[in-house]
């Protein structure tokens, strides 16, 4: 079993309370608009991190990242990129492949909406943590945790952190 912290769209800010969230995990995955290499040398202190870079990421981010991460975890395969729509609405980046190959786990960024939603066509799980940072549209600052455990996500947590300033 795998404990897994998702976190997204950080532009270059990292709540303090993040660190406490996620003291526990595995690994946090970070589904692009990092913002800054230092969000990630924080958040590695923590625990392992993968990453995708974003829209608004720099040259300096985009070096170290790439922009799609496909693996399998505990025997889910796993996609992460940072634009990535979300159930019958992909974006058109995405919509070939996960047409033609869907993974188990489609985990994506970009929007600050918070979403899970299972993709009953595809047979995958959609994930989209929200915003952990503190430009864009958002109302409130998120991060999701979950299990990954013999094949399955588990024990999913939506973590509200405080109402944007």
């Amino acid at each position: 079993m795998k404990k897994i912290g998702l976190i997204s769209d950080t532009h270059g800010f990292l709540h303090p309370s993040v660190r406490k969230h996620f003291s526990n995990c595995d690994e946090i995955w970070h589904a692009g608009d990092i913002g800054s290499l230092t969000i990630i040398d924080q958040l590695v202190e923590i625990c392992p991190v993968r990453a995708v870079y974003g829209n608004i990421d720099g040259h300096e981010v985009r070096s170290e990242f790439p922009k799609h991460l496909r693996f399998s975890m505990e025997g889910v395969d796993t996609w992460i990129t940072h634009i990535g729509g979300y159930p019958g609405h992909y974006d058109r980046r995405v919509f070939e492949e996960i047409n033609h190959n869907p993974p188990e786990l489609f985990i994506c960024g970009h929007s600050h909406i918070l979403k899970a939603i299972p993709d009953q066509k595809l047979g995958l799980l959609h994930l989209n943590p929200g915003a952990a940072g503190k430009i864009g549209f958002h109302q409130v600052i998120t991060l999701m945790r979950f299990d990954i455990n013999d094949g399955k996500v588990e024990h999913l947590e939506v973590i509200e952190l405080q109402k944007r300033i």
